[in-house]
């Protein structure tokens, strides 16, 4: 009975050993896939709890979250032949493991090929755009165009490229001053812009002010004239009305005011007693010399 214990001893435990490395899980950020005596085999497995053969099937596993592509800053000439020293990144995926593994194998693999292809797809499209429109205009179309193509060409190795962002340029020292000068003249001529709009809306309202001022005036003066008739007549009325009442004192009264206006202290005059202004006094019986 003991020798037979023995070996049934040993089954059971090459049996457990067995079970034990033919199970594994994947976890929920990850994905794998079967690698049978060296070959891939199968497609991608997903997360869960799964089976293989033991010691004839290996699980080679991949990361299935966004992963990093952090580059070396390097240098990168724009269309009219500037030196900028652009430092770039990158989020990147695993969408085919399976590719992935036969292109690449693992993630050292894959950031050299994406070192590749976006610093070549960034090269290319600054070299297309001038160095000013680089620097100081958004980059959110140059960037998606390289995004897309570096895309297009990391799908042959397995990887989708999510994301591709600029975080920072610098200028070569030798163009550092041409760019502050040119910079400098493009808010000068926005600072011009601005003053002679201000200049133009400062016209066009002191205009407006000057037309109203205008009519104002002339509304005032047409009351005015307006007023001024109305006493006029209204005094000329009084005036009549009065000299309906006595006429020959109001007549007295106009003589007596024309004489004041034409006889001054040091006046000489010559004249007629038979004249308008001694009219009243010789009604009054003075003696004005003979007749």
């Amino acid at each position: 009975m003991g020798q037979k214990i023995g070996p049934i001893f040993m089954i059971i435990v090459l049996l457990l050993i067995a079970l034990y490395t033919a199970l594994y899980t994947v976890d929920q950020t990850d994905q794998a896939i079967l690698i049978q005596l060296g070959k891939p085999i199968g497609g991608t497995i997903s997360a869960g709890l799964h089976i293989k053969i033991p010691f004839i099937q290996k699980v080679v596993i991949f990361e299935n979250r966004l992963l990093d592509y952090d580059a070396l800053t390097t240098e990168i000439l724009s269309a009219d032949k500037k030196n900028l020293k652009v430092d770039k990144y990158a989020k990147w995926r695993i969408v085919d493991p399976l590719k992935f593994y036969k292109t690449v194998r693992d993630i050292e693999g894959a950031l050299l090929r994406l070192d590749d292809i976006i610093d070549s797809e960034v090269r290319m499209e600054l070299g297309r755009h001038m160095m000013i429109d680089i620097i100081s205009k958004p980059r959110a179309n140059i960037m998606d165009a390289v995004r897309k193509r570096s895309d297009a060409w990391a799908q042959n190795y397995g990887v989708s490229v999510i994301d591709v962002r600029i975080k920072r340029i610098d200028l070569h020292h030798k163009n550092q001053a041409a760019v502050y000068e040119r910079m400098r003249a493009e808010r000068e001529r926005q600072a011009k812009k601005y003053r002679s709009e201000g200049q133009g809306e400062a016209l066009k309202i002191k205009a407006i002010a000057d037309r109203e001022k205008a009519l104002i005036l002339a509304e005032a003066h047409r009351k005015a004239e307006v007023i001024r008739g109305q006493a006029d007549a209204e005094a000329t009325r009084i005036y009549a009305e009065a000299f309906e009442q006595d006429p020959e004192f109001f007549d007295l009264m106009r003589t007596l005011e024309a004489s004041c206006k034409a006889l001054d202290d040091n006046a000489i005059f010559v004249i007629s007693p038979e004249h308008e202004f001694l009219r009243f006094m010789k009604k009054s019986g003075a003696n004005l010399g003979p007749d």
